[in-house]
């Protein structure tokens, strides 16, 4: 289990876990959250982390070095340590990505022994317009199936973010079959001020939402666009 390490959060819910493929969707603040989890699981256990590096496979060009290295220095690390440990791949299209995930991602598990793998924008690029519907679709289909049984066979925690997508046609069953094999889906929102946190999915808690105020300086420096 890995917690994100915000009281208001962890009070309810106790983390994602490991195992399990859990989706991270909705407004862009998610990738702030993927981040937190790549600092949070380099912490030794007795501290709530898995003392463990994270593999970051880059599908919307979105890591931020910058935000990284704040989330490093409010947990007391070392952020140009924490930086080494968050291996990432970039991929640029969506074939650059799915052969990344089959053909990379189970040897750097075995390498590196990470704990934590981390699949950014899932979707983005499945949604390109030169990519053929159907193709997309089965391919994105096969995919989500690898990564769920990989968490489970190894052990392990995969998540995979995923913004809002203009593509409404495209995006609505690429969201579906994503919800179909996660475990866990956490859907955010931000409205007013306030980021709604809510557990969509999970295979033994019931929906659960945690609305954050805007004044929490905690999550001010980490989730603000």
């Amino acid at each position: 289990m890995l917690a994100f390490g915000l009281p208001k959060i962890d009070e309810s819910f106790p983390g994602v876990q490991r195992g399990h493929l859990t989706a991270l969707v909705g407004h862009r603040v998610c990738r702030a959250f993927s981040f937190l989890l790549g600092v949070r699981c380099q912490l030794p256990i007795r501290k709530g982390g898995m003392n463990c590096r994270a593999i970051y496979v880059d599908g919307g060009n979105t890591f931020d070095p910058y935000r990284v290295s704040a989330i490093a220095q409010k947990h007391r690390l070392e952020p140009r340590c924490v930086l080494e440990k968050i291996l990432i791949s970039r991929a640029f299209t969506s074939y650059q990505l799915t052969a990344v995930i089959f053909e990379k991602l189970e040897e750097a598990l075995k390498k590196y022994r990470s704990k934590l793998v981390i699949i950014a924008d899932a979707m983005g690029l499945f949604l390109d317009k030169d990519l053929p519907v159907t193709e997309g679709r089965d391919v994105f289909m096969k995919m989500t199936e690898y990564l769920s049984e990989l968490a489970a066979t190894r052990r392990i925690i995969i998540v995979v973010t995923c913004s809002r997508q203009r593509d409404l046609g495209r995006s609505i069953f690429l969201r579906s079959v994503l919800f179909g094999r996660a475990n866990t889906v956490i859907g955010f929102r931000k409205s007013r001020g306030v980021l709604r946190f809510a557990v969509e999915r999970h295979p033994s808690l019931m929906s659960l939402v945690v609305d954050l105020p805007s004044n929490l300086v905690t999550m001010d420096r980490f989730v603000e666009a």
